[in-house]
C-alpha cells in the first residue's frame, strides 16, 4: 500500500515540531536533532520536516511503498508517461537505507519514490560518499534530474 510523502525544510526544527505535534495529535515517529518524521495512518502520510539547508518550504513530495515490486510497478508508470527518472539503488540519507527512483513535475517539483529497507545511524552517508561538490542533494541524483540541479533536496 502506498504512503504519501511530503519533505518541508523548516527553519527551526523545535518550534516545527510542537507545531505538527499539535496539528497532528500524534509525536513524531522519528526524532533527531534535525529531521522529524510522522508516519501517520488518518491520512496515510509519510510527512517529514528537516533544518539541513536549502530553501525553506516544501522540498519534495512523494510515495512511500512497502516493496521493490511496488517500486517497479510504480517506475513503469512513470516512464511509460515518458518521464525522465534517475535510479538511485540501496539510498543512503534520512536516517535509512532505501531503493528509489526520482523524477520531477513539469513546474520542476522533486517527486521521489522509495521503498525504506531499514534504519541508519546517520542523516546523510550518501552526501558523505559523494565525489561531486557539497551542493550534492541528501539522496537525490541532482545531475540526473535537470531541474533540480542546485537545489537541496533532502530525502525521507
Amino acid at each position: 500500500m502506498k504512503r504519501f510523502h511530503v519533505h518541508v525544510v523548516v527553519p527551526a526544527l523545535e518550534e516545527s515540531v510542537r507545531f505538527y505535534t499539535g496539528l497532528f495529535g500524534a509525536e513524531p515517529t522519528v526524532l533527531k536533532d534535525d529531521y522529524a518524521k510522522w508516519m501517520l495512518d488518518d491520512p496515510r502520510v509519510n510527512f517529514a520536516i528537516s533544518s539541513r539547508g536549502g530553501a525553506v518550504g516544501v522540498n519534495h513530495l512523494g510515495f512511500q511503498v512497502d516493496s521493490d515490486e511496488e517500486l517497479a510497478e510504480l517506475r513503469e508508470h512513470v516512464v511509460a508517461a515518458s518521464v525522465k527518472v534517475a535510479d538511485q539503488p540501496g539510498a543512503q540519507c534520512c536516517y535509512a537505507s532505501s531503493n528509489k527512483y526520482w523524477s520531477q513535475d513539469p513546474a520542476g517539483i522533486a517527486w521521489e519514490t522509495y521503498h525504506t529497507l531499514g534504519d541508519i545511524p546517520l542523516f546523510g552517508a550518501d552526501n558523505r560518499q559523494a565525489s561531486t561538490a557539497t551542493s550534492e542533494a541528501c539522496c537525490a541524483p541532482v545531475t540526473s534530474i535537470p531541474a533540480v540541479i542546485g537545489r537541496q533536496v533532502n530525502c525521507g
